[in-house]
Formats: structure tokens, C-alpha cells, sequence
């Protein structure tokens, strides 16, 4: 299921605008020590963004990839512009670039995701942002991570996921060494309660 087929076809699931945690058994793949902010659930499938994956280009990378800028610009932008934070979002797409925003910021194709966060997945708010004119709280992401119909459901079934609603000061906090323990936190959940756990499943 693609990310326009899932975000079109938007019906209300009961994970829309919830973080999905990792539980121990997921080691080793994409999501090993991830939380996840689903955007959109439904029948016909589920798709959200990591937000605690560093990602190893800038911003400025971005802008100068995009031919937006040359070199001698980019050195002139304000630091809060060249530390705009960029993740992986997830391994489908991954070239793929979504800004995740507070609603104060409404482009022609922003989307709505929750009543106070949107998506918006055009060049306008890269160069909003670049100029300055962006919205309050944003992150990038290259990429998203997606589940077909049922599948998501499945996963959790079989103890692949925690989940609980989300945080939207987590989703826009910067520091992401320790985001997988504040989100088990949100929860009331000890992280290595979840490691002692994990030898019994």
C-alpha cells in the first residue's frame, strides 16, 4: 500500500496518531529500538515515521541537493536553519522526503494528521523553512515505515509492539539517544523490565 493511497483513502483507525515502541524481539531489522508516530491506520493498511533514527545529512545537504542554494548561500544561513533536524522516517521510500509539522504552517498539500499536527511533503515548506518562514515545530524524514492490510494488527498481536498515544513534545524533541526510553516511560514501563521480558516469549 503506497503512502498517497493510504493518506487519501483516511478513515480513523483506532493507532492514528499513536507511537508504536519496539518491543525486544524486533532486534536486528529497521525497527530494532524504534518508536514510531503512525499517521494514518485504517483496513486498507498503516504508515508512520520513525522519529528517533539519526540521519547522517543536513539540511543544508538537502537544500543543496534540491539546487535551492549554492554553497556561498548556504554558508549565510542561520544556525536554527542549518540544524533543521533530519531522520529516517523508515525503509520504504527512503529517498522520499516528509516534513512532519505543528499546524501553524498550511500548505496547498499539507495534510492533517491529528488536531494539532500535520504533513506536508513538498518542495513549498523546504523552502519555507529555508527562508526562515517555516512552522513553529518541524522535523524531516526520509522515508516512512508501512504495513499492508492486517499486517500492523498482526504484529502486535504476536508482541512486536508497545503502543500509546502519542506526545507531541516527544515527536518534535531533538535529543534522540534516549527517546525509546522516555516514550516506555510515557507507558509507565521500565526498559529493562521489557529486556527481562523479552527471554520469555
Amino acid at each position: 500500500m503506497t503512502f498517497s493511497t493510504l493518506m487519501d483513502k483516511r478513515e480513523r483507525g483506532f493507532l492514528d496518531g499513536h507511537f508504536l515502541i519496539a518491543m525486544p524481539g524486533l532486534e536486528g531489522g529497521s525497527f530494532e529500538r524504534s518508536v514510531v508516530y503512525i499517521c494514518a491506520h485504517s483496513s486498507a493498511g498503516a504508515m508512520g515515521f520513525i522519529i528517533n533514527r539519526p540521519q547522517q545529512i543536513t539540511f543544508t545537504d538537502v537544500l543543496l541537493h534540491l539546487k535551492m542554494m549554492d554553497q556561498n548561500d548556504a554558508i549565510m544561513l542561520p544556525n536554527r536553519t542549518r540544524e533543521f533536524p533530519i531522520q529516517c522516517g523508515g525503509p520504504v521510500e527512503s529517498g522520499r522526503g516528509f516534513v512532519l509539522h505543528s499546524d501553524d504552517y498550511n500548505g496547498d498539500s499539507s495534510i492533517p494528521v491529528s488536531d494539532d499536527i500535520s504533513l506536508t511533503s513538498t518542495l513549498d515548506i523546504v523552502r519555507a523553512i529555508s527562508n526562515g518562514r517555516g512552522p513553529d515545530k518541524a522535523t524531516m524524514l526520509l522515508g516512512y515505515a508501512g504495513w499492508g492490510p492486517g499486517q500492523l494488527e498482526g504484529e502486535i498481536a504476536s508482541n512486536g509492539w508497545l503502543n500509546c498515544p502519542a506526545s507531541e513534545e516527544l515527536i518534535f524533541d531533538r535529543m534522540l539517544d534516549n527517546k525509546y526510553e522516555r516514550a516506555l516511560a510515557l507507558m509507565g514501563v521500565d526498559p529493562r523490565m521489557l529486556s527481562a521480558e523479552a527471554g520469555h516469549a
